[in-house]
């Protein structure tokens, strides 16, 4: 097997094959990669029932092993996001702005690919594909490294993507998927800082920490996901209670389910014991402030470290705030700049809850569910950013370029008495 460098290097040289291919023959690739998929479901269906197997046998249960169970439904859905990312824009050598300056200089910023991408992740064999697609519609190369409980998933997967790239004459090493899976593979891999262009983690608190630790490339940071639903006075109670129980219930183990409720006083007493049993049906369990127990006397109290939980799970903290102020205190306090909620018919409150929050996502009467790339236009997603580099909330394919300038003249000089 070759070493964790070569594998890079190997990487890095198809990624100037992948950068001079044209938006048609990226989109046909694609195509044929989303085909490829579905011709060999049945072994990629086998290979990750070996791993529901495995992982079941560690003690692997919850949003972890939802994470990581394919079935044909979903199969289907990571060929079909394929192909929406095939029918994208082409973000590659877009010009965002172009001026002239006042001595004729022709100033433009122009889209580039980043060049070699390194993808580590958890548990989701659809982040093999939807990674590989993204980074190729944007002229990248990707480096994937997945978790040990989803090993044979992804190299179904890969096996599929690489029988479409061969018939496109591209190297295999465009999309790379290690299979030395050591903690030492991956620090040296987030060291190569001449070879990889940016580190995706994507999954568990605890990767993310120590991708964010142990590298040396630039790295998009996402730890976690602690959405909240502010219920304002003005809010219909019939759009908040759908926004909550699909925030909450529709997925529970996902980055944007909803994890706190916080609810106006001037509603609470008629919203919040509606909203119990609503969830309650749907088996949530509710932990929440004093204000919030009054009204609900047999709801859990809520701790401190409730409202900073991202439970994944269907658990939900509960609070009883004053006013618009106090929710956006409590949000600013115990949120991670993921996704934050408002329901109100306020349009002053919506606007400054918008201006107020600085989180990726700021929804205003829609489900945080919304918070996604595939639902927000940007075909398959290849994670979230909650840190301010260059790229800020979900990222599709325009997140994995980067502008740079470029300048036409007619011979202008800076200090023309330098002329000889």
């Amino acid at each position: 097997m070759s070493t964790i460098r070569e594998q890079a290097l190997a990487c890095r040289d198809a990624a100037r094959v992948v950068v001079a291919l044209g938006s048609e023959a990226k989109r046909a690739l694609l195509r044929d990669m989303a085909a490829a998929l579905e011709a060999q479901s049945v072994a990629v269906l086998a290979a990750n029932v070996e791993d529901m197997r495995q992982a079941a046998a560690k003690g692997v249960q919850g949003a972890m092993l939802d994470r990581l169970r394919l079935d044909e439904a979903r199969v289907a859905g990571i060929a079909g996001a394929l192909r929406e990312v095939a029918e994208l824009p082409d973000p590659v050598g877009v010009t965002t702005r172009h001026e002239t300056r006042p001595n004729g200089l022709s100033v433009e910023r122009v889209r580039i690919p980043l060049g070699v991408i390194a993808m580590i992740y958890e548990a989701r064999p659809n982040v093999t594909a939807d990674a590989a697609a993204l980074c190729l519609m944007a002229g990248n190369a990707v480096i994937l490294r997945g978790g040990s409980e989803a090993i044979h998933s992804n190299l179904a997967i890969a096996a599929a993507l690489h029988a479409a790239l061969r018939a496109h004459g591209v190297p295999e090493a465009a999309v790379t998927v290690l299979q030395d899976l050591s903690r030492e593979a991956m620090v040296e891999l987030l060291q190569l800082v001449d070879i990889v262009d940016l580190a995706i983690p994507r999954g568990g608190e605890g990767l993310i920490r120590f991708v964010a630790e142990h590298a040396r490339v630039p790295v998009i940071k996402h730890y976690k996901g602690v959405c909240h639903l502010y219920v304002d006075r003005s809010a219909d109670p019939a759009l908040a209670l759908d926004l909550l129980i699909d925030g909450k219930t529709s997925r529970p183990g996902v980055c944007n389910a909803l994890e706190t409720l916080l609810v106006h006083r001037d509603v609470a007493e008629a919203f919040l014991p509606r909203a119990t049993q609503a969830l309650r049906e749907r088996g949530v369990e509710l932990r929440g402030d004093e204000r919030s127990r009054a009204l609900v006397p047999d709801m859990r109290a809520a701790t401190d470290d409730d409202y900073a939980a991202e439970f994944l799970d269907l658990i939900l903290a509960v609070r009883v705030v004053d006013d618009l102020d106090t929710a956006i205190a409590h949000i600013r306090r115990h949120g991670s700049d993921h996704t934050e909620v408002i329901a109100t018919a306020d349009e002053a409150a919506a606007q400054r809850f918008v201006q107020a929050i600085r989180s990726a996502v700021v929804m205003v009467n829609a489900s945080s569910r919304f918070s996604d790339g595939g639902e927000l236009g940007l075909g398959a997603e290849i994670g979230i950013s909650t840190t301010r580099l260059h790229a800020y909330g979900p990222m599709g394919a325009e997140a994995l370029t980067v502008e740079r300038f470029v300048v036409r003249g007619e011979g202008q000089v800076r200090h023309p008495q330098s002329r000889m």
